[in-house]
């Protein structure tokens, strides 16, 4: 159930790029969000918290550092519970604990939607955790390991991929290449969308993640393979 395939061979339908690429826009889409609208916060790039958490500390600045530490911890306690659901529903026949991640998810950001701006702190920590739950559950694009709201990584194996190709003219590796490049764009696309209708409709902007999360739980509507 839920199984496809690609280039001759089976995926779960959790590894599609159509799958991918609308969580690619989502999270773009979020990070964008939270830095126009919620303090300058980076709800999925954790990296640029932690530098920021450690500035606020060596200027002794211990508000901007709690800032940002606590996106950092929300994040770290999504992934938790996204692998306790993953453990916890791994054989569940009813529903694929992937689909219960992402009504979780999209739960969380419309409850974001009407947290005022003067709580940011606490958007900020949903947003993060919501992110972290994604990242945790979707992490295979047609088998390639990936991720859904960052960039970096994605970067480095689709650069990798097409450097393999350059030396050895392997259309695999070419193939690869163009799957992680296309989810960066994606990415970039969700981010600079994400940045303009967050200028023109303020907080409740976010529910345009919530609707993305709810189409993804909709292709997944076929139990998969855990």
């Amino acid at each position: 159930m839920g199984i496809y395939s690609f280039n001759n061979k089976k995926y779960q339908r959790s590894d599609s790029f159509l799958l991918g690429a609308i969580l690619s826009v989502s999270g773009g889409f979020q990070d964008a969000y939270t830095y126009v609208l919620r303090d300058k916060v980076f709800a999925n790039a954790q990296t640029g918290n932690i530098v920021l958490m450690s500035q606020g500390l060596i200027n002794k600045d211990w508000s901007t550092s709690f800032r940002y530490l606590l996106p950092v911890l929300a994040f770290v306690l999504g992934i938790v519970a996204s692998e306790q659901i993953g453990h916890r529903f791994k054989h569940s026949k009813k529903i694929h604990w992937r689909q219960i991640v992402l009504l979780i998810e999209a739960f969380i950001l419309a409850v974001v939607a009407f947290v005022p701006l003067t709580h940011n702190v606490i958007a900020n920590v949903l947003v993060s955790f919501a992110c972290a739950m994604q990242v945790q559950a979707f992490r295979k694009l047609h088998g390639y390991a990936y991720a859904t709201t960052m960039c970096i990584g994605n970067l480095r194996s689709g650069t990798e991929s097409l450097s393999v190709f350059i030396r050895e003219k392997n259309k695999e590796s070419l193939v690869k290449a163009l799957h992680y490049y296309g989810i960066i764009f994606l990415f970039a696309i969700g981010a600079g969308v994400g940045a303009t209708i967050s200028h023109h409709y303020g907080i409740k902007s976010i529910f345009a993640s919530t609707v993305l999360l709810i189409i993804g739980f909709f292709i997944m509507l076929d139990n998969e393979e855990s």
